[in-house]
């Protein structure tokens, strides 16, 4: 499996290809953006508007005779005062409201592309893959996206935008001191905020990382919450899972501590200058140089600049630890399938349903080969079964002949067509497959049934439930084939659970069957109701069966016994017995195990 790291960036600034993902999303959505872009413009002209009113207010009050001033122009100051921080509110909400819908759209697109991505991964990612932690890595991710396209385009260019124009005013009107004062604390502001956030990036990290590794615990545990009770080890989980809990409050206490330092760092920095604007301006009013107004004007001036520095270092913050949530989730778009469909992968074009194994190697790890030079012919029609010891390669053909994985050496066929060479898509619409191991959706019986084929007709539903044998087993449940199956259908017996995936790949009708160890976890009546079934569906299709129960394929036109991955007998059940090698000393050795033992008196 290969990873794309995406750390190099985030380790030293701004992850420039992550902001280089949004970009499209703002590009389809350019007219709400730039709608909402008018209403920012609106609420920072009504902002700046404000102090000075003020200035003009307070210096028409100052000194006045009581009853002198015209009450129509304080009036309209006033009004003016009110309309302006309205307008600054009003505009600052109508440009959340329009451009909410860019960033909701962006969060459900990238949620769907990364949903669609882990489907797309190869098997060896799945098995190694940590549900719980995957889940809040993507939640967190799609989160973070919200933020960063929200505050990069409304709050960080903005308030730069703000404070040069704050600067301006002040340099033009009242000198370079205030300007100074303000360019040295924007300056000085910005480069603490900016080494103390990278500091803090690692904590964020590590917190997130404790946090993951807690839910997937968590859901682990849960999961298995029968193996849990077998065994009597809640107490067990529940201290694995506060070990888990005790790195992320650990974490927790990490990031909180460095956020304090860099929440300090920053309000020192605003006090000192606002206390050296305060005292200069006093002193400028004492000497007479400035009105009460200015005084007024310019305290309302640092209100309005610090308010969004100090905005912009938590946006700061929060985009340094955006990224470090959403990382995660980039890393898992990074992720390359190691089983893709080639540029020129055309559909299957099945005609009769042959399938070949040719010279087949392969191996899960290098030092362990699994099946070497397999060589099999399945014909259309035909029942070949596959039998041999635990480990010798069974379950891997089935894995191969849906692509789950390549061969090392050599390839698979259906209908002369190298598989390879077809879609994934179209290879698996022509199979069908009864594992060993049902797992259900936490759905109806229905829903679980139609699964096979969500298109099918209600006639097509029932048909696929008769033919599973399944017809009765719904009828005596009270809410029939409405019954929830509980998660991965705990609800429901093995033999249950068995007749469910049976009636889906009857819907699914393919042209090709394949049965992987169908039977080997049920009892004996459930196994001769499974098997009878299995043979009525497997009438006129190719079928490939994987078997440990020889009993259930002593009917199959062709048996292959596979043995440390290679092909050493094959032939009939008959003729196999006759040859009296490794098939007849399978079948002996169960035989054996099905005999009563039988107390002398």
């Amino acid at each position: 499996m290969r990873h794309l790291s995406q750390h190099t960036d985030t380790e030293t600034g701004i992850n420039w290809r992550i902001i280089k993902h949004l970009i499209p999303y703002l590009l389809e959505s350019r007219y709400r953006v730039l709608l909402a872009l008018a209403c920012l413009v609106l609420a920072k002209g009504a902002i700046i508007f404000i102090p000075f009113l003020l200035k003009h207010l307070v210096d028409s009050l100052e000194g006045v005779e009581p009853g002198s001033l015209a009450p129509g122009l304080l009036l309209g100051m006033v009004l003016a005062y009110g309309g302006a921080r309205f307008a600054n509110v009003f505009f600052g909400e109508l440009r959340d409201t329009i451009f909410g819908r860019v960033t909701e759209r962006a969060m459900r697109r990238i949620g769907l592309q990364v949903f669609r991505h882990v489907h797309a991964l190869d098997l060896e990612y799945h098995l190694g893959r940590r549900t719980g932690g995957l889940a809040r890595d993507i939640e967190r991710g799609t989160s973070g996206i919200s933020f960063l396209m929200r505050f990069f385009v409304f709050n960080i260019a903005p308030t730069l935008l703000e404070i040069s124009m704050v600067v301006g005013i002040l340099l033009f009107n009242y000198g370079p001191g205030f300007a100074l004062i303000t360019l040295a604390a924007v300056v000085l502001y910005g480069f603490f905020s900016l080494y103390a956030t990278e500091w803090r990036t690692r904590f964020v990290r590590e917190m997130n990382e404790a946090d993951s590794a807690s839910n997937t615990r968590a859901v682990d545990s849960l999961l298995n919450f029968e193996t849990v009770k077998y065994f009597g080890n809640e107490e067990f989980e529940a201290q694995r899972y506060d070990r888990e809990l005790a790195r992320w409050e650990l974490a927790r206490r990490k990031n909180r501590l460095s956020l304090f330092g860099l929440n300090g760092g920053q309000a020192l920095i605003i006090a000192v200058s606002q206390t050296a604007m305060i005292g200069l301006a006093a002193n400028q009013v004492y000497q007479g140089e400035l009105s009460l107004g200015d005084f007024i004007l310019i305290n309302q001036f640092m209100i309005q600049l610090f308010l969004p520095l100090g905005f912009l270092g938590f946006v700061f913050r929060e985009i340094k630890g955006s990224m470090a949530n959403i990382e995660k989730m980039f890393e898992l778009m990074a992720v390359e399938a190691q089983v893709i469909d080639r540029a020129d992968a055309t559909d299957l074009l099945l005609t009769r349903g042959a399938i070949e194994f040719h010279h087949v190697d392969f191996a899960y790890k290098p030092e362990r080969p699994i099946l070497r030079d397999v060589n099999l012919r399945v014909d259309p029609g035909e029942k070949v079964a596959v039998v041999g010891p635990s480990g010798s390669g069974k379950s891997t053909l089935v894995k191969l002949l849906f692509r789950f994985y390549d061969p090392d050496a050599g390839y698979i066929s259906i209908d002369g067509q190298d598989i390879a060479s077809v879609t994934q898509a179209s290879l698996r619409q022509a199979i069908g497959i009864v594992p060993q191991d049902t797992v259900l959706f936490n759905d109806t019986l229905l829903a679980n049934v139609r699964y096979g084929n969500p298109e099918a007709s209600e006639a097509q539903v029932a048909e696929a439930i008769r033919l599973a044998h399944l017809d009765d087993f719904i009828a005596s449940l009270p809410q029939g084939d409405q019954t929830l199956v509980g998660e991965r259908g705990l609800k429901l017996s093995g033999g249950e659970k068995q007749r469910v995936s049976i009636a889906r790949t009857i819907l699914k009708r393919p042209p090709i069957m394949v049965f992987d160890e169908a039977t080997s976890s049920l009892d004996s009546h459930s196994e001769q109701a499974i098997v009878s079934a299995l043979r009525e569906i497997a009438e006129g299709h190719t079928s490939l069966v994987i078997a440990h129960r020889l009993s259930t394929i002593v009917d199959a036109d062709r048996i292959v016994v596979l043995d440390r991955g290679r092909i050493c007998e094959s032939g009939t059940h008959a003729e196999l017995l006759r040859a009296n090698g490794a098939y007849a000393a399978l079948w002996w050795a169960q035989q054996k195990q099905k005999q009563p033992l039988v107390s002398s008196s």
